[in-house]
């Protein structure tokens, strides 16, 4: 199967091997288990490789390179005029090579994707669609349009469309999917975490505006006045500088422990030693970060944005807040579960219960249905 993927990822390449973000590869990898030509078309860096980043596993790649870009500001706006057309001659030229078309979405470069896909109605099409499906959230206009034209089953025939959480009055086209991070041969047993020493809470995530992250410093903050807790901060972004300043301003560097970017495994240690995961986002697709987190015993307290509510069960697997929530909002919900501790046990549980079910081998099984039938 010649198989192409379009995607804004950015990739890099080393020796012979191309790379680009760890969990993104990870997936990638379990659809190229039933591929055997892979052409991808992304932008390509010359950075060095990081640690969130690894490579595909496939041999026979080859990755047609082309330029990212964004239309914010006048600049940027004249300079995706001029290289639109290049872009759309790129992934037509893939499509048309391909016997699978693969989209990555949503995305300014997935955008011209789903267009260029119209005039390829007979092939065979999968969407992966990791941003919010809400159908009620505001979103940029190039999400809208994304989503609006993959909805269409006239403009887009012959293809499944995975999207994150089940939404009402959905084409016939859309299909309910999920993502995963362990697999079965994971799963330990770990031992019950309890309040009567250090209470540990963990943010994984881009320091972005948008992740919040100062907001689970305050919340730290605020309840170390009266409780034993350390947060330890794992990503790197815009707003690192800012954290860490607040941190040392307000002589917070044994509650707040900022780790920057690390692997998977370094994280999954994390996971399994924390009672609480604070990720108060304002925007998310399928929040791996929550799920991984209930996978080890590590209770959400999270935002109502996608499918998080359905996640956590309407509140029954951890706390669902509302984006805009501040540290007076979420410190009432902690202090429940510290002082409630038996309904702390009782939530983790579920939420572990659920998230256990949702393994790389299962994921893998699902890929498999789609890419074959």
């Amino acid at each position: 199967m010649k198989f192409v993927i379009i995607t804004h990822a950015i990739h890099k390449k080393k020796d012979a091997n191309f790379f680009a973000y760890e969990p993104y590869v990870r997936e990638m990898n379990l659809w190229c288990k039933y591929v055997t030509k892979l052409k991808i078309v992304a932008p390509l860096s010359l950075e060095p490789i990081s640690t969130i980043e690894d490579k595909y596993k496939i041999e026979n790649i080859n990755l047609s390179k082309i330029p990212s870009f964004n239309i914010i500001g006048l600049k940027n706006k004249m300079r995706t005029l001029l290289i639109t057309p290049f872009i759309i001659f790129k992934i037509f030229k893939a499509m048309f090579w391909a016997n699978h078309i693969h989209l990555r979405c949503p995305g300014n470069i997935a955008l011209l994707g789903c267009l260029v896909q119209i005039f390829f109605p007979l092939k065979k099409k999968t969407v992966k669609y990791a941003g919010n499906w809400d159908p009620n959230s505001k979103q940029p206009m190039s999400y809208r349009i994304q989503k609006k034209i993959l909805s269409n089953t006239f403009l887009t025939r012959n293809c499944k469309v995975l999207v994150y959480g089940e939404w009402k009055n959905q084409s016939k086209n859309i299909i309910p999917f999920f993502t995963a991070s362990y697999k079965e041969k994971e799963i330990i047993k770990i031992p019950q975490k309890n309040f009567s020493k250090l209470i540990k809470f963990i943010f994984v995530g881009a320091f972005s505006e948008g992740k919040q992250p100062i907001l689970s410093v305050k919340i730290i903050e605020k309840l170390s006045q009266k409780y034993n807790v350390q947060l330890n901060m794992f990503g790197n972004g815009s707003q690192f500088d800012k954290v860490s300043d607040y941190v040392s301003e307000n002589k917070l560097d044994s509650k707040v422990i900022l780790h920057g970017n690390q692997c998977k495994e370094v994280i999954k240690k994390a996971y399994q030693e924390s009672h609480f995961l604070i990720f108060i986002s304002k925007s998310e697709g399928w929040p791996k970060v929550v799920a991984e987190a209930m996978f080890w015993k590590c209770l959400p307290i999270s935002s109502n944005v996608s499918c998080v509510s359905y996640m956590l069960g309407n509140g029954k697997r951890g706390s669902v807040v509302k984006p805009e929530s501040n540290f007076k909002d979420i410190i009432p919900i902690i202090n429940n579960y510290i002082e409630n501790e038996e309904q702390y046990q009782k939530q983790v549980l579920e939420a572990q219960k659920w998230s256990q079910n949702f393994t790389l081998d299962k994921f893998e099984k699902e890929i498999k249905k789609i890419i074959i039938n």
